[in-house]
């Protein structure tokens, strides 16, 4: 078996990962460890980094989020993605979780948690409209899920938040708490600003991984890129989002360790978000009779947040040292170990959910590779 991303669906048994899959939550926990304490040893460390930036956005950040990204999106058959565009229920639910359902749990997760702190409680609100377009690849593709429905809405994902994302934020934070007789907020983002976001997140590591993959096979052959190029590459993923945790921990050291209070209040109703949105969406979509790998690319597009986007509206329209930042930066210092969390959640939902066709769901074996079957067929 390559030594890669999980890069073959019988690779969810332990005894079978590599090193370093195997023991991601250790090196995630370290990840934050080093960051948190690089970031007290070294007081100036934020002002330096805030100097290499293009706009709002962080180009040591930039550079650990394209890292990660680039080998899942070589992973991507593109090729087969337009499969993914008939399957009418799949599309459906995603767009209700990700544009419906998690923009109105965030918005009274807020409110219920944070009413008496309106920095935080913004800053809450912001994250909750910016739908994943980045990391939730490599929680897809972790958890097994399908590489091209994941592509597709992610891509679904960042054409409606250029559209959405600032008319969203005007009804979060003006029109529905002025219909509800609580304190409004104004929000003013440009379209320009999202865009922004997208095009180097999610364009940069798309374009690379479509040019990798169709350059790569006409010129060794598919057997060649999927056998051998793409285990070389796989770790690569890994090591960019371990970078990526040390950085946004380093950042953010000081303001953790001296706000712990804050960080908790902020910390809550992130949880029962994820946790929200995640087990929302894999059962509406177990119960809609969607295949294991489908349903987990809709779960994780659902539950994760484009962090990205939000700590640079937090910053270009609060400020650096606002609380609307920090409630921004927070949210990826709870989603990393909570999605890492749900990604093992996820695996044992394959083994015990989606067996093998013709073995017993009770006594599964979490070493057969499990095909997940659509039950409506």
């Amino acid at each position: 078996m390559s030594d890669t991303l999980v890069a073959d669906p019988t690779s969810t048994d332990p005894t079978r990962l590599s090193t370093l899959n195997r023991y991601l939550p250790v090196w995630i926990g370290l990840a934050m460890v080093a960051g948190l304490g690089l970031g007290r040893a070294l007081p100036d460390l934020n002002d330096w980094l805030d100097k290499i930036t293009i706009g709002t956005v962080s180009v040591p950040i930039a550079v650990g989020l394209l890292a990660m990204m680039y080998p899942v999106l070589a992973k991507v058959r593109y090729r087969r993605i337009g499969e993914h565009l008939g399957d009418h229920r799949t599309l459906g639910l995603s767009l209700v979780m990700n544009w419906v359902i998690g923009p109105a749990l965030m918005f009274t997760l807020a409110w219920v948690f944070l009413g008496d702190l309106p920095e935080l409680r913004t800053g809450l609100i912001i994250v909750g409209l910016a739908r994943c377009i980045a990391m939730v690849l490599i929680w897809n593709d972790l958890a097994c899920g399908n590489s091209e429905l994941g592509a597709v809405l992610v891509a679904i994902n960042s054409a409606f938040q250029i559209v959405m994302y600032s008319v969203l934020g005007w009804f979060y934070l003006t029109v529905l708490p002025g219909w509800l007789g609580l304190d409004t907020q104004a929000l003013d983002v440009g379209l320009w600003e999202i865009a922004r976001s997208v095009l180097i997140f999610l364009g940069i590591p798309l374009l690379a991984g479509f040019l990798t993959r169709m350059l790569g096979e006409k010129r060794k052959g598919t057997e060649w890129y999927e056998q051998r190029f793409l285990p070389r590459i796989g770790p690569i993923a890994l090591y960019g989002l371990l970078f990526t945790i040390v950085i946004l921990f380093a950042l953010q050291g000081e303001q953790i360790t001296d706000r712990p209070f804050d960080v908790a209040r902020v910390a809550v109703p992130l949880l029962i978000y994820f946790a929200v949105m995640w087990f929302a969406s894999f059962f509406s979509g177990y119960r809609l009779g969607l295949p294991y790998d489908r349903n987990a690319s809709v779960a994780f597009t659902a539950a994760g947040n484009n962090f990205e986007l939000a700590i640079a509206v937090a910053i270009s329209v609060f400020g650096v040292t606002s609380g609307q930042a920090l409630a921004g930066t927070i949210g990826p210092l709870i989603e990393v170990p909570v999605l890492v969390a749900l990604v093992y959640v996820a695996l044992w939902a394959k083994r015990r959910y989606y067996p093998a066709p013709g073995s017993d769901p009770a006594t599964a074996d979490a070493s057969q590779p499990s095909t997940p079957t659509d039950r409506r067929r």
